[in-house]
């Protein structure tokens, strides 16, 4: 019965985050800005409490909670910031599916199965960065975000 519920309430939400897809993206923005903020909080509680014992420790988890804090800050505050970091973060797993996928292709020349995983590389990382161009666009990621909201509802209710 649960299981239901939380399904038509996804596949509820996503048809309402497709249909006005700014309200997703400032909904996730924020929800993502908090989780970091608490994250930030523990990093910088983490480093003043290990100061007298590992001073390297505490510094690196003081610089960490310190930038994560600013990030947090901004993702709540400009959901702009959002977009922004999915696009940077497509474009750098595209980048590296690329190489990867190259590597793969000079490496395994004798093997068949090692020139299409070199190939599918390439292919998913050229996709990656693709997609990461579109997703700048808020309206763009707020569908998205909808879409995967509705097909997760129903296969949820198919399961």
């Amino acid at each position: 019965m649960k299981n239901k519920i939380v399904s038509l309430l996804a596949i509820i939400l996503g048809i309402m985050i497709i249909s006005f897809p700014i309200l997703g993206i400032i909904t996730t923005s924020a929800l993502l800005g908090l989780s970091v903020l608490f994250i930030s909080i523990y990093s910088l509680i983490t480093g003043i409490a290990i100061i007298y014992y590992n001073t390297t420790g505490s510094i690196v988890d003081i610089i960490l909670g310190v930038v994560l804090l600013i990030i947090s800050i901004g993702l709540i505050f400009n959901p702009a910031l959002f977009g922004f970091l999915a696009e940077i973060t497509l474009y750098l797993a595209g980048i590296i599916l690329i190489i990867v996928g190259v590597i793969s292709l000079v490496n395994n020349r004798n093997s068949k199965y090692g020139f299409y995983t070199g190939i599918v590389g390439i292919i998913l990382g050229v996709c990656y960065i693709i997609i990461g161009t579109y997703v700048a666009n808020p309206i763009i990621l707020g569908t998205l975000i909808g879409m995967w909201l509705v097909i997760s509802g129903v296969m949820r209710l198919l399961n």
